[in-house]
């Protein structure tokens, strides 16, 4: 801890910084907990997801036998590409984070009465299951983000809590014992002067 000056000074300004602590901790605290319920609505839109995909998942398995077909794994392929990824960014207590919109798929045109009668469901199949994947990519990013700013306002808030306010109450207390010390002292001497100048009278 660094050593502190015993002065009026000083006193004044542990007081200034004790007031600014107490006054940014409780945004801190408030940030903190707009963060971890957003946290909770992440893993819960995560969770969520991986529920859709495994039923999407299932979905696909009917058409995997014919996937093993590779002329059919490639006609699919052939048929769907993936265009672009949109997506917007949200803000939660002063965090940027990305959010999936859509995905914009291309599907090739197609003769209906050449091609297999599995085909339509396949591909729908198959762009359910991409998008999704996509939007959990993005989902896990915006958990990072969140997850990041969290990690650091809760350091933030430790340090307000546990370190900084602590520190100023104490520093307070030691200037104003000293300072107390001080003004006694002074009287003190203050009435041994008066005591000598009334024996020399």
């Amino acid at each position: 801890m660094p050593k502190i000056k015993l002065t009026k000074s000083e006193l004044k300004s542990q007081r200034d910084s004790l007031r600014q602590f107490s006054r940014f901790l409780p945004t801190l605290q408030l940030k903190k907990q707009q963060l971890q319920l957003e946290m909770r609505r992440c893993q819960d839109e995560i969770d969520k997801l991986h529920e859709e995909m495994k039923r999407s998942s299932d979905s696909v398995a009917r058409w995997s036998a014919l996937f093993a077909d590779s002329n059919a794994a490639q006609k699919i392929s052939g048929l769907l590409k993936l265009i672009a990824v949109r997506t917007e960014t949200h803000n939660i207590a002063g965090v940027d984070f990305p959010a999936f919109v859509s995905a914009d798929f291309d599907v090739s045109p197609y003769d209906l009465f050449s091609e297999e009668p599995w085909i339509d469901d396949a591909i729908l199949s198959v762009k359910t299951l991409l998008e999704q994947k996509l939007r959990e990519k993005i989902l896990r990013r915006q958990h990072e983000c969140i997850n990041t700013e969290l990690r650091t306002t809760t350091q933030r808030v430790n340090l307000f809590e546990k370190i900084k306010i602590p520190q100023s109450k104490e520093n307070i207390r030691v200037i104003q014992i000293y300072l107390g010390d001080q003004d006694t002292a002074g009287v003190a001497r203050a009435k041994i002067a008066k005591s000598k100048l009334g024996e020399i009278a």
